[in-house]
């Protein structure tokens, strides 16, 4: 059986947030509900592809899927363990916000099978909070993650971001500094740079496995993982995407349609897209070189039947010439400074 992760999004939410180009709305019980029913539909049409597989990682996404009922949430769950075969020791995210977690959802969470939380703080600071249109302070994350570590989670991530209008560096440091002494096990945080031997490495123990992302030894996001080494993935509900035998596509985004089909059991994808040679090398790369571990040389050539110097010869040479790029024996990862302008890297290798 071949590997596959799966996500569902759930676009509910409080209030949409300032900055959130997701696709993610308020809606009322009623709309909750039918939505949930409509996903277990979804589901369910899944059952042929599921023979194919073993999921390895499931990740619950929105929106805000704290905000649906913990019954709902395990209504979800065993409709996907009904279809799905799911390892015993898979990875189960929920993304969390603060001020929507109560120790019933926690301990139906549980009962559901998720083992890792992801909460969306962004920052210590409540009037950065107030600029970014988060519906909760620092004092509600706190509650929040502590009522969730006497609830039993020992796998928790923590979202923040840099770069707020307003933000000063001490302020950003100060987010990093409280976050990190609250001992999470992993933390997405972008703009951050944390080098090895500083002092905030070595106190926090935490290291960087990805360009935004850092975490405990042992505490990656294997989800996440998955995603930058092109590991199949299908998405469930509302505008979800896939990836699955070497093809892309994401579910229809109009709520009312999405719903209408689910009941007339009409197709629900939409913008298919089969990779060509072409594409899926290009992914293999840019997606790849996100890892600070980088790619495999013989792993390129494992899946394209070229080497990698024949499809990209002059681009190493080049970006190793500039010092964006370092080749040692079967990695080629991506230097400090290539992290700093990686955009600018990932474009050179478009064919």
């Amino acid at each position: 059986m071949r590997e596959l992760e799966l996500y569902v999004h759930i676009p509910f939410c409080v209030q949409k947030c300032a900055y959130c180009d997701f696709l993610s709305a308020p809606a009322n019980d009623a709309g909750k509900a039918e939505y949930v029913d409509a996903l277990k539909k979804e589901i369910q049409r899944h059952r042929e592809i599921a023979l194919s597989y073993q999921v390895s990682s499931v990740f619950v996404g929105g929106g805000t899927p704290s905000i649906l009922s913990y019954e709902q949430m395990e209504e979800i769950f065993q409709m996907l363990r009904q279809v799905f075969t799911i390892d015993t020791d898979a990875e189960i995210t929920i993304e969390a916000n603060p001020g929507t977690v109560t120790e019933e959802k926690l301990e139906g969470w549980k009962r559901a099978g998720i083992n890792r939380i992801s909460f969306g703080l962004q920052s210590v600071n409540n009037e950065e909070l107030n600029m970014l249109g988060r519906i909760h302070t620092y004092e509600a994350f706190r509650e929040s993650y502590d009522m969730a570590r006497r609830a039993g989670f020992d796998n928790i991530n923590v979202d923040l971001i840099s770069a707020i209008p307003g933000q000063t560096v001490k302020s950003w440091e100060n987010t990093l500094r409280t976050v990190a002494e609250l001992h999470p096990e992993h933390i997405s945080a972008y703009s951050l740079i944390i080098e090895e031997g500083t002092r905030f490495y070595q106190w926090y123990g935490f290291h960087r496995y990805e360009i935004s992302n850092y975490a405990r030894e042992g505490k990656e996001c294997r989800h996440n993982l998955g995603y930058w080494s092109r590991t199949e993935y299908l998405g469930i509900g509302l505008g979800a995407s896939s990836f699955i035998s070497n093809t892309r596509y994401h579910l229809c985004t109009d709520m009312a349609s999405y719903i209408e089909r689910i009941k007339s059991g009409e197709e629900l994808r939409e913008e298919i897209e089969v990779l060509t040679k072409k594409d899926s090398m290009e992914e293999f790369m840019f997606l790849g070189l996100r890892k600070m571990q980088g790619i495999s040389r013989t792993q390129f050539e494992n899946c394209f039947g070229n080497t990698i110097e024949e499809i990209y010869g002059d681009v190493l040479e080049k970006l190793v010439r500039e010092k964006l790029l370092e080749i040692t024996a079967d990695r080629i990862r991506l230097t400090k400074r290539g992290i700093d302008v990686s955009n600018s890297v990932f474009c050179e290798f478009l064919l």
